[in-house]
C-alpha cells in the first residue's frame, strides 16, 4: 500500500515493547511467565523485563509495580539513531509533551530514546537502541504455557479513528484492514510497518486507553494449550473471549485478562503485506464475521473495558468518549446496542 508519511517523520521499524504497571508483580510473574511461557531476561524487587523465544532484543514487555495498573507507555524502535532525533523534533512540532531520556536515564538496556504524549494522548517511545539477547529460537527445553514467540502489535482504544489513522498515515504506516459503515465511516482500522498485519490497530471507545497487547505464537494448538492450562488449573476467569478465528486479520485467537486487568490476546496465522501494492481490505460493519470469521459473539467487556493510560509524569490521562461506537451496531451475534 502506498504511504504517505511526513517528511519529517522518524522512521520506525516496527512496534517493540510495552511497559505496564502492574500492582502485585508476583502475580503477574505468574501469568506473564508462568502461564504464557515469556522468558525472565531481567528483574529485580521492582520490575520484570520479558520477551519472547523468537526476540533477540533485550525485552518486548516491561512489568513495573506501580499504585494503579496502567499503561506506562509503548516503544517503536526506529531505524537509525537520527531517527531520534528526528521524532523529537516532529513531535515538538506537533506542540506535543516530549521528553529526551539519554542512555541510562529510561528504560534499562534502551539507549537514547524520546518519550511523547502523541496527538491521540498517549504515552509513546522511539528508540534505535537496545541491548542484545541470547538467541532463545531452538531452545525448546525452555518453552512452557502458551510458548509466546514476540509481541507482535498494541492495539489501543481512541474516541476518534480517522485521527488515529490520519497520525500514524504521517509516521509512514499502511493499512492492512479497516471496519468501515455504509457511508465508509471509519470504526477500526489495522496499520503496520513491519510486514504482518498490524504494528498497531484502532479499536473505537473511549480513550485514550489500551484495548491490548498482542503476541505472536508459531501455531493454533498453542493457543488452545494456554486455554486448557488456565481451564486445568480452574483459573478459566482469565480466559475472556475465544479461542476463535478473527475476520479481520484472519487470525487465530485467544484473549486473556491478567490479574490486574490488562488484556493480552495470543494470536497466530496472519499474513504478510510487504508487497507495495498491497491493498487495503475494508470490512463493513453489518458483517458478522469482521470481528469473529464464525459469527459467535463479542462479549460486552471486550468492547467498554480498556486500561488506562499515563502520561509522562505517571499520571492517569482524562479520558473522552468515542465519536462512533461500534458496539452500538446491530451485528449478528455481537449486535450490543
Amino acid at each position: 500500500m502506498t504511504t504517505h508519511p511526513h517528511p519529517d517523520a522518524p522512521d520506525v521499524i516496527r512496534s517493540a515493547y510495552a511497559q505496564l504497571a502492574v500492582t502485585d508483580l508476583a502475580a503477574a510473574r505468574w501469568f506473564w511467565v508462568d502461564m504464557l511461557g515469556f522468558y525472565v531476561q531481567y528483574e529485580d524487587r521492582e520490575s520484570l523485563y520479558l520477551r519472547g523465544t523468537d526476540e533477540l532484543t533485550h525485552h518486548s514487555l516491561v512489568l513495573r509495580e506501580g499504585d494503579i495498573a496502567a499503561l506506562d507507555h509503548i516503544a517503536y524502535r526506529v531505524r537509525t539513531p537520527e531517527d531520534v532525533d528526528k521524532a523529537e523534533k516532529f513531535f515538538r512540532r506537533l506542540g506535543r509533551p516530549v521528553r529526551r531520556l539519554r542512555k541510562g536515564e529510561g528504560t534499562r538496556a534502551v539507549g537514547d530514546a524520546v518519550r511523547v504524549v502523541d496527538p491521540l494522548g498517549f504515552p509513546v517511545e522511539f528508540f534505535h537502541e537496545i541491548d542484545r539477547g541470547e538467541r532463545l529460537i531452538q531452545r525448546y527445553d525452555i518453552r512452557h504455557g502458551a510458548e509466546i514467540a514476540r509481541l507482535d502489535h498494541f492495539n489501543i482504544c481512541t474516541p476518534d479513528i480517522p485521527a488515529a489513522y490520519a497520525h500514524y498515515e504521517s509516521l509512514g504506516f499502511g493499512c492492512s484492514e479497516t471496519i468501515e459503515g455504509d457511508e465508509h465511516e471509519l470504526y477500526a482500522a489495522w496499520m503496520y510497518r513491519k510486514q504482518t498485519v498490524h504494528d498497531v490497530a484502532f479499536t473505537g471507545g473511549a480513550g485514550p486507553r489500551l484495548h491490548h497487547l498482542g503476541v505472536a505464537t508459531h501455531e493454533s494448538h498453542q493457543v488452545l494449550r494456554a486455554a486448557d492450562i488456565f481451564g486445568s488449573l480452574r483459573k478459566e476467569h482469565h480466559i475472556e473471549r475465544g479461542p476463535g478465528r478473527h475476520g479481520v486479520s484472519n487470525a487465530f485467537y485467544l484473549y486473556l485478562r491478567d490479574p490486574d486487568g490488562h488484556r493480552v490476546e495470543i494470536y497466530t496465522s496472519d499474513y504478510y503485506t510487504g508487497d507495495p501494492d498491497h491493498e487495503t481490505y475494508r470490512w463493513n460493519v453489518h458483517d458478522d464475521r469482521r470481528r469473529d470469521f464464525w459469527g459467535n459473539a463479542v462479549i460486552e467487556s471486550w468492547y467498554k473495558e480498556a486500561t488506562p493510560v499515563l502520561d509522562l509524569d505517571g499520571r492517569p490521562q482524562p479520558v473522552s468518549d468515542a465519536l462512533l461506537d461500534e458496539s452500538t451496531v446491530q451485528v449478528g451475534a455481537d449486535g450490543l446496542g
